[in-house]
């Protein structure tokens, strides 16, 4: 991680919760002392420390760390407002509905930004109650579709895919929503059906 956690975080998060720096310290096992020099910058709380603060102060540990943290404004969440990030590292998948704080391998991971498939790339085909998807890419060790995704407003199925084997997946046909595809160098693009 870049960051540490900082004093005015701590303030700020501990006063959304409302508790006093005493009620924060007896929570975490501290003196308010601690908790005071925490947030007035002369002194970092322990690393044992973090985990035990993070759920004090109702957050994510990764969210205390990097210092942002998110609000779900909308408490009804739309399945098509979805997040998609790939880790550079290790090429996990990670699926959110909506702006999240992510992180795989020790970095933070930022949400792909989908463009439009003007270039006709994504097809997709109705076979008996299935949508039959074919993206025309290359499929090359070095450049490849690493996922497929079929987004509803109530549902995401995401289809891993490999190089050297076909960019193409079948999604239970389940009405009109987004396909997703994502190559690992272009990044990720999309197109509705």
């Amino acid at each position: 991680m870049n960051n540490y956690v900082t004093g005015k975080i701590i303030k700020e998060l501990r006063e959304k919760q409302k508790l006093t720096q005493m009620n924060l310290a007896d929570i975490i096992g501290v003196s308010d002392k601690a908790v005071s020099k925490w947030e007035t910058g002369k002194g970092l709380p322990d690393i044992s420390l973090i985990e035990p603060l993070a759920q004090a102060l109702g957050v994510s540990v990764i969210e205390l760390m990097n210092g942002e943290y998110i609000t779900n404004s909308n408490k009804s969440a739309n399945v098509l407002k979805s997040c998609f990030s790939v880790c550079p590292i290790c090429g996990n998948v990670i699926y959110s509905v909506g702006e999240s704080v992510k992180s795989c391998c020790g970095i933070n991971l930022p949400a792909l930004e989908a463009e439009e498939d003007e270039k006709g790339i994504i097809s997709c085909e109705v076979i008996e109650n299935e949508y039959y998807v074919s993206v025309n890419h290359d499929m090359s060790k070095s450049h490849y579709i690493s996922f497929v995704a079929y987004v509803t407003g109530d549902r995401c199925e995401i289809a891993k895919l490999y190089p050297e084997q076909n960019a193409e997946a079948r999604f239970f046909k389940r009405g009109r929503g987004i396909l997703y595809a994502c190559c690992n160098k272009d990044g990720l693009i999309k197109k509705h059906i």
